[in-house]
């Protein structure tokens, strides 16, 4: 090892004074399961993002799952068919093999790495979906005014897995407010941390009521009280029997309010962390000239790591692993050529997506690093990495 200090893919963004914060607000004797910081966060964190709503949820996976079984649930898909980002993360896909679509899978742009429009348009083409759900990979985006129209055209939903671009921008709007809803994730090394957490924003007051009663157990108590009124009625349900009804098939996704009390003041640091996640992009690809840059249709990036393609992963993970700095596969490459997937489907040709699953690597961006540190990891890198 080098002797100096170690550079991580993450670092913890919860500060010591935020714990002490906590633990006074906790031995104050306040309820910690979900109950008023959850509705605080929620309300907060949707004005932040310019959204009508917000539900807060244990985990970004959790997120995607809502937003999905919401959609089915509410009836507004016309058919089981959906399309997936061949560059996502597992937990984009597996809600919508759980909920038995019929799944797609995406190419990527070449340029953002996101959803590639020919291949969208010829999916969509050949056998319209109800459904498409898109990555910002790393917190790029591409042409999102042509995925729209696409998406229009076709009577496609679209959903936004933004959990690595939280902050990023695309013409003044906050990648994730753009579809019908968008999910964040609040685990340990993204932008903002609840230790374990995930958010999930939406324009749609009817999909947002929806989602507050799958997210507990598909009962009514923490609907609008004409809402919770009508389900009764309509259903017969008397006011001691609504306390314990089940309107839906729901699930247990809540989060907690020693959490939430977390996010509220993580969301106070989140303007300087995306600025200075930006700031770190720059600089990594400034000195890293000969090598492969993401870059797409993004007004405000905020970056969630450096991404880009070499010949010799493995030898240039050994390498600077041994300088105490670390890197990984960028994501997790072509979602279609894990093990999971190919249980039950045929590998398919995703040239783009392929290229990420075979050279893609990424290199840690965090706010805690400065420029000494996006140097000495530029300089290791590019001593033995060889870029195609």
């Amino acid at each position: 090892m080098s002797g100096l200090r170690p550079i991580r893919l993450a670092e913890e963004t919860i500060a010591q004074e935020e714990l002490e914060a906590l633990s006074e607000w906790m031995l104050a004797g306040n309820r910690l399961t979900k109950a008023g910081q959850t509705l605080a966060f929620e309300e907060e964190f949707a004005i932040w993002m310019n959204s009508r709503h917000a539900v807060y949820v244990n985990s970004g996976s959790s997120a995607n799952l809502l937003m999905i079984a919401a959609l089915k649930e509410a009836g507004r898909l016309r058919n089981n068919k959906a399309i997936a980002a061949g560059v996502s993360w597992v937990t984009t896909v597996s809600p919508l093999l759980q909920l038995g679509f019929d799944v797609r899978l995406c190419d990527c742009d070449p340029n953002s790495l996101g959803i590639d429009l020919n291949h969208l348009e010829d999916l969509c083409r050949t056998d319209p979906p109800a459904l498409l759900i898109l990555v910002h990979v790393l917190g790029h985006t591409g042409d999102m005014d042509a995925i729209r129209d696409i998406c229009q055209r076709y009577d496609v939903v679209l959903l936004e897995d933004s959990c690595e671009a939280l902050g990023s921008t695309y013409k003044g709007r906050k990648l994730g407010s753009i579809g019908t809803a968008g999910s964040f994730s609040f685990y340990y090394g993204h932008h903002i941390s609840t230790i374990e957490g995930g958010m999930v924003v939406t324009d749609d007051s009817d999909l947002h009521q929806l989602m507050l009663s799958l997210r507990s157990h598909g009962w009514s108590r923490d609907l609008r009280p004409e809402l919770r009124k009508s389900l009764a009625d309509d259903n017969g349900i008397d006011e001691f029997k609504n306390l314990y009804t089940f309107y839906h098939a729901g699930y247990n996704l809540r989060s907690t309010d020693l959490q939430a009390f977390l996010g509220r003041s993580q969301l106070k640091k989140l303007d300087h962390i995306v600025e200075r996640r930006r700031f770190n992009f720059e600089l990594y690809r400034k000195a890293l000239p000969d090598f492969f840059s993401q870059s797409g249709d993004t007004e405000v990036l905020s970056s969630f790591a450096y991404g880009t393609f070499i010949e010799n992963r493995l030898e240039t993970y050994k390498h600077i692993n041994a300088l105490d700095i670390e890197c990984r596969p960028l994501i997790c490459g072509n979602i279609g050529r894990h093990p999971f997937w190919l249980r039950d489907h045929k590998q398919l040709a995703l040239p783009n997506a392929d290229k990420v699953h075979d050279y893609g690597i990424y290199l840690p961006n965090h706010h805690n690093l400065n420029e000494a540190d996006i140097a000495r990891v530029a300089e290791a890198f590019a001593a033995v990495a060889r870029p195609c």
